[in-house]
């Protein structure tokens, strides 16, 4: 794993306990809803993360883009799935979406010389 995704990861995982230390009870209950949401259901895993990848993607959030693609490429998602993803994200937001898959796409390329990010 390199290292800016090493970084990426502790500083998701401090901060996140961090949060829930001292968090509401509406804290707590939306970061549980986020994980559950994500579990196996009607539609598997692999897809909820595809799905939030796009979605992502729209609303422009880089540490969502970076969190999702780094879980598509842990669930077996294909580069060729991924850039496919990357287009529907960018026909659905516009051309404000270009600086995000710049990013998104250094990020594809740092995951697939790693292995996945594993």
């Amino acid at each position: 794993m390199s290292k800016r995704l090493a970084e990426f990861r502790a500083y998701r995982e401090r901060m996140n306990e961090r949060i829930l230390e001292n968090a509401t009870l509406t804290t707590k209950r939306f970061f549980n809803l986020d994980t559950r949401c994500y579990e196996d259901g009607a539609l598997d895993a692999r897809t909820k993360e595809m799905l939030g990848l796009s979605a992502s993607m729209v609303l422009r959030c880089d540490d969502c883009i970076s969190y999702h693609l780094i879980r598509c490429m842990e669930l077996g998602v294909s580069s060729e799935e991924i850039l496919e993803i990357f287009d529907v994200a960018l026909v659905v937001g516009g051309s404000i979406v270009i600086p995000h898959l710049r990013r998104a796409h250094e990020l594809l390329e740092e995951l697939s010389r790693s292995d996945g990010g594993d």
